[in-house]
């Protein structure tokens, strides 16, 4: 498309004078976008990029935290419960459950710590 065609074309889409359409066609032809674009453009070039790298991410390892009032309190409980008559401890999972049959059927006791609530 031809210069003049462009102009043209720049007045009639985008309703603008002669001047500003020839001004646009320079402004593209120079691949310029105003101040405010370049500045946008040389702020955006130094903003950090962080890209996933090759190797993986090593997986941090937690170490569990015991909370020792929760197992002596599930403990206390467990040996209350063996006293009871056809009542079977099966297992106890860390300090958090307890689990056991009664006659044919099997519970599991769970014990929860609620947190207290935060103060301002």
């Amino acid at each position: 498309m031809t210069k003049e065609k462009q102009i043209l074309q720049f007045m009639e889409k985008l309703n603008i004078s002669r001047e500003e359409a020839e001004q646009l066609f320079l402004d593209d032809q120079e691949d310029y976008i105003g101040t405010d674009g370049e500045e946008m453009t040389s702020k955006a070039k130094d903003l950090k990029r962080y890209e996933k790298g090759e190797k993986p991410r090593k997986k941090m390892e937690k170490e569990r935290k015991v909370d020792f009032d929760k197992k002596f309190l599930l403990t206390e409980i467990s040996s209350c419960l063996e006293d009871i008559e056809d009542l079977e401890i099966i297992s106890m999972k860390n300090e958090v459950e307890l689990s056991f049959k009664f006659k044919s059927s099997n519970y599991t006791l769970k014990l929860t710590k609620h947190r207290s609530k935060k103060t301002e």
